[in-house]
């Protein structure tokens, strides 16, 4: 199936009306080994309950994103109010190392061995079922093989360029 061609659109203005679309923040999570990489994302959601599967999407601009695609596996970890310094962290805002940014969490793991933050709202372990490319994201579908949740607690949401809690 051939990628959508470019559209009329200024991407900034379009970015720009995107900023009032909130979500809800999410670290996702891979490793390959010792190898692990994380991003903070709002671009993730369910995709079924039967069987269990989600989807996040990642920016494809980024070569140390090809950890994801080549990996097999991920953790879908919904981050709540508590989590906004390990947002920034995850999101490079802070221009913390690889190592600095896990240090900023506790991360065990479940079945997979993709990395599980420990106090995460919800995580979701996931194998990698399907990778698309659409324009400048790869879609990757994960099948849930392991659930773990916690209390329930304020949730960070993104919003207008900003962190909300709700």
């Amino acid at each position: 199936m051939p990628l959508l061609s470019k559209q009329p659109i200024d991407p900034r203005l379009y970015r720009n009306a995107m900023s009032r679309f909130g979500g809800h923040v999410q670290l996702v999570t891979t490793a390959i080994g010792k190898e692990r990489r994380g991003v903070t994302i709002t671009a993730a959601c369910s995709v079924s309950d039967d069987p269990a599967t989600v989807l996040v999407c990642l920016n494809n601009s980024n070569p140390k994103n090809d950890i994801f695609f080549r990996s097999g596996i991920f953790a879908l970890n919904t981050l709540g109010a508590h989590h906004q310094a390990l947002a920034d962290a995850f999101s490079g805002r802070t221009q913390l190392s690889n190592d600095e940014r896990f240090a900023t969490g506790r991360f065990d793991k479940l079945v997979t061995g993709a990395p599980i933050l420990h106090d995460a709202l919800a995580s979701f372990d996931c194998r990698v079922s399907e990778i698309k490319e659409m324009s400048t994201h790869h879609i990757i579908f994960g099948e849930v093989v392991a659930v773990r949740y916690n209390e329930a607690k304020p949730a960070l949401l993104y919003m207008n360029r900003d962190y909300h809690t709700l």
